[in-house]
C-alpha cells in the first residue's frame, strides 16, 4: 500500500509510520512541523519506502500533486490541534488546525482520485454525557472547540464519502499516551515537577476519571480496522476497557521520579478547564466484536509512558529547570 500521513511527524503520526514502514508499505509523511518535530522521523529518512514533505495540510493544490504522483491509495490525516486547552483560549486554532486540515484533504483526495482516508477523531465528540459512550450514541453535544471541529469533520468525511465514492475509517481515540509525546497531563506533570519537585498542582480535585491507550496500541487498533471492516464508513471507539484517576497518575508519576515526598496541590473543581469532560467510559462492544482489545490497561499505559518520557528525559535532572 502506498500510504500518506497528515501530521506524519508528530507524536502519533511518527509512530504510525514506524508501523507502516514495518509492515512493508511505502509512506509519504506529510507535516509542517509546527507541532511534530524532523527528530521522530529521522530514523526513517534512509528508507527508500518513506519520504518526507514539509508542508501545511491546507494546502490543497500541493496536497493534490503529492496525492497523484504518489499514487496514494489511503491518507492517515492526523494533523489537527492536539492540545484542546489551548484551543479554547484561541478559538480560530481548531478551526484553522483541526476542522480546515479535514475539508483540505477531502478536497485534495477528491482532486487526485484518493478513496481511502483512516481519520483520527476523538472521544471529545461525545461531548458530556452519562454511561457508557458507544459509536451510535447521541445527540453528540461537544463541549470543547476540539471536539466540535472533530465531529464537524466527520461529518464532512460522511459527506464525501457519500458524493465522491469515498471510504472511512473513523476512530474515535480517548487520550493517548507514550514516548515522542508534547502534551497531555504526564508532560504537564514532569514540566511542573522539572521546576518544582516539592509540589504538585494538579488541576480540578484530581477524581478526574477516563481511559487513557499507549500510543502503539492506538497504531495498532487503527491498521486493525483498517484491515478488517469493510464498510463505507467505518466508525470505530478504540481504548482499553478501563480508566484511572488524574490523582493516581501523579502518584505513579512520582513513583517512577522516586520523589517521595511531593505535596499535591488541587486547584479544585471537578474538571481541570472549561470545555473538559471530567469522566467518561466507553462501550468497546463494537471494537471487540470486530476483533481488537488494547493490550495495556490505562494504568500499565502511563506507567509505561511515564518510564519512557523519564527516559526521554534522563540528561536533565529535576529541579534544575
Amino acid at each position: 500500500m502506498q500510504a500518506l500521513i497528515t501530521g506524519g511527524a508528530g507524536f502519533i503520526g511518527s509512530h504510525l509510520a514506524d508501523a507502516l514502514i514495518a509492515r512493508g508499505d511505502g509512506v509519504v509523511c506529510v507535516d509542517d512541523l509546527s507541532l511534530g518535530t524532523d527528530k521522530n522521523i529521522r530514523h526513517l529518512g534512509s528508507n527508500p519506502r518513506f519520504r518526507f514533505e514539509e508542508l501545511d495540510a491546507n494546502n490543497i493544490e500541493r496536497m493534490s500533486q503529492i496525492l497523484a504522483k504518489e499514487r496514494i491509495e489511503t491518507v492517515f490525516h492526523l494533523a489537527a490541534n492536539s492540545d484542546i486547552l489551548k484551543g479554547s483560549k484561541t478559538p480560530t486554532i481548531d478551526l484553522e488546525r483541526t476542522f480546515n486540515t479535514t475539508f483540505s484533504t477531502l478536497e485534495a483526495m477528491r482532486q487526485a482520485g484518493t478513496k481511502n482516508i483512516v481519520f483520527a477523531s476523538s472521544s471529545t465528540v461525545y461531548g458530556e454525557r452519562p454511561g457508557k459512550l458507544a459509536e451510535d450514541s447521541g445527540p453528540l453535544l461537544p463541549t470543547s472547540l476540539y471536539g466540535a471541529a472533530k465531529l464537524a469533520s466527520e461529518a464532512y468525511i460522511s459527506a464525501y464519502c457519500e458524493n465522491f465514492g469515498m471510504k472511512a475509517w473513523i476512530n474515535r481515540f480517548p487520550n493517548v499516551v507514550g514516548d515522542r509525546s508534547t502534551h497531555g497531563v504526564i508532560f504537564d506533570f514532569l514540566n511542573k515537577l522539572e521546576r518544582n519537585r516539592q509540589e504538585l498542582e494538579i488541576l480540578g480535585n484530581g477524581e478526574q476519571c477516563k481511559p487513557y491507550l499507549y500510543v502503539k496500541d492506538l497504531v495498532d487498533g487503527l491498521l486493525f480496522t483498517f484491515d478488517n471492516a469493510s464498510e463505507k464508513i467505518n466508525v470505530y471507539n478504540l481504548a482499553p476497557e478501563d480508566g484511572i484517576r488524574v490523582r493516581r497518575i501523579a502518584e505513579i508519576l512520582v513513583e517512577e521520579l522516586g520523589l517521595p515526598n511531593v505535596k499535591f496541590r488541587f486547584t479544585g473543581g471537578d474538571r481541570g478547564w472549561v470545555g473538559d469532560v471530567p469522566r467518561f467510559e466507553y462501550d468497546l462492544t463494537k471494537v471487540h466484536c470486530l476483533g481488537w482489545k488494547a493490550q495495556r490497561s490505562s494504568e500499565e499505559a502511563i506507567r509505561h509512558a511515564v518510564k519512557m518520557l523519564i527516559k526521554e528525559r534522563a540528561a536533565k535532572p529535576y529541579g534544575s529547570g
